[in-house]
């Protein structure tokens, strides 16, 4: 094995096919059910091999990487909270354990030493066995010479098209699409899709002048009338929410990947974890304003004005909508859109809302148009795929109805 290694600050000793050869080897490695089942294991080993990969190895310190890793506070305690230490721990036993495995000689090497977090790389030595003579009689050369050469050739063209074949595949970049949504297709989970949901409402014509305090209580749920849950809301899903809600099923089964549909009102914690979560709506779904309450984006409201919070510039409040303002006037709408590795159920969960319905109807439609995603991606910065991610987007909003999603602000971590 030919061992690769960094060595200098801010130098990459790496030609560039070796580095994306390496970085074939770490998707390889994170595919493998040792890796596959965690998201701690994997955001670690990936952010460390990607740092040695651009020569930023010098940063691979413990409480550098609790902060960029883990979201820990710059002045965390590292003894008290030894998250990187038990991790990194825990990938070396893994990647001892990937590299056991029967069929693993010929593959690059990714070696994480006890007390260093800088990996180190040794590529596979290129090195065939010489292929004994073939024991020919006399006289029989001339004889077969003639049809042997053609069917050789033929074999090695064969073969090197195969190789450069499957060398195209892996080095052809995926679509911005599919690196957007990878965290949550590449699950083994099934997809849990949130959506917000209605509280009851203060009057029914069912019974006029009834105000919330005579409205049925968890206690007493026989006083739930199939009238009472229908029209006063409980049971109800904004059509904004259901258009979002086909765009986003539609994503899904195109890409053959399982998913269920729940309300927010019927969502659990417990639901959280089970797997991938994608969270639709804002104001009406209480599981986003929870998620995104303590991210830079967030949503705001004072009376019937809401807004698009930013713990950057807290006084900002031009990305805003007045509650009060007739449904028709209404002409501008903005959204969040979140992708974020949870760390409590550490699950991915996907955010799409809006101040109002417009909002996130355009939310819905940056996920899941190719075209969209790919301008998106340009703009954000290297190695996005692997981070956190927040987006804010406007829309105008035009005799009721929300026109192209338009990423106004965004943030990565």
């Amino acid at each position: 094995m030919e061992s690769v290694r960094s060595s200098g600050p801010r130098h990459v000793p790496f030609s560039e096919s070796q580095r994306d050869a390496i970085r074939i080897q770490l998707e390889r490695m994170l595919a493998n059910p040792l890796f596959k089942n965690s998201k701690r294991y994997p955001n670690l080993l990936r952010h460390i091999v990607e740092r040695t990969l651009e020569g930023q190895q010098d940063d691979l310190r413990e409480r550098t990487l609790g902060v960029e890793v883990f979201g820990r506070e710059p002045s965390y305690d590292t003894n008290a909270d030894p998250v990187v230490r038990a991790t990194a721990g825990e990938i070396r036993k893994r990647i001892a354990q990937y590299y056991h495995e029967h069929g693993r000689e010929g593959e690059i090497r990714i070696e994480l030493q006890p007390g260093s977090y800088v990996p180190e790389f040794e590529m596979p030595s290129a090195k065939p066995e010489k292929a004994p003579a073939p024991l020919v009689q006399a006289g029989t050369v001339s004889a077969h010479r003639g049809w042997k050469l053609p069917i050789a050739i033929g074999i090695c063209s064969f073969l090197v098209f195969l190789t450069t074949l499957a060398w195209l595949k892996q080095s052809t970049p995926r679509a911005a699409l599919d690196r957007f949504w990878a965290p949550v297709l590449d699950s083994s989970s099934s997809v849990l899709l949130c959506v917000g949901q209605r509280q009851f409402l203060g009057s029914s014509p069912e019974t006029p002048g009834q105000s919330s305090r005579d409205l049925p209580t968890p206690d007493s749920p026989a006083a739930t009338t199939l009238f009472k849950l229908y029209y006063m809301g409980s049971q109800n899903v904004a059509f904004p929410d259901v258009t979002t809600l086909a765009r986003l099923t539609g994503l899904l089964q195109a890409k053959g990947k399982s998913y269920r549909l729940r309300g927010e009102s019927s969502t659990s914690f417990a639901d959280l974890r089970d797997g991938p979560v994608v969270l639709v709506g804002a104001l009406n779904n209480d599981w986003t304003m929870r998620l995104t309450g303590g991210m830079r984006f967030s949503f705001g409201r004072q009376n019937e004005i809401f807004w698009i919070k930013d713990q950057q510039n807290p006084s900002k409040r031009d990305r805003v909508v007045n509650y009060s303002t007739p449904y028709l006037q209404l002409t501008q709408d903005y959204a969040i859109i979140t992708r974020v590795l949870e760390p409590t159920t550490e699950r991915m969960v996907v955010v799409a809302g809006g101040l109002t319905g417009y909002g996130t109807m355009a939310a819905g439609e940056l996920l899941t148009n190719p075209v969209y995603l790919e301008a998106v991606a340009k703009e954000l910065p290297k190695n996005w795929e692997h981070k956190n991610i927040q987006l804010v987007i406007a829309t105008r909003v035009i005799d009721g109805s929300s026109g192209p999603p338009k990423v106004v602000d965004q943030y990565s971590w």
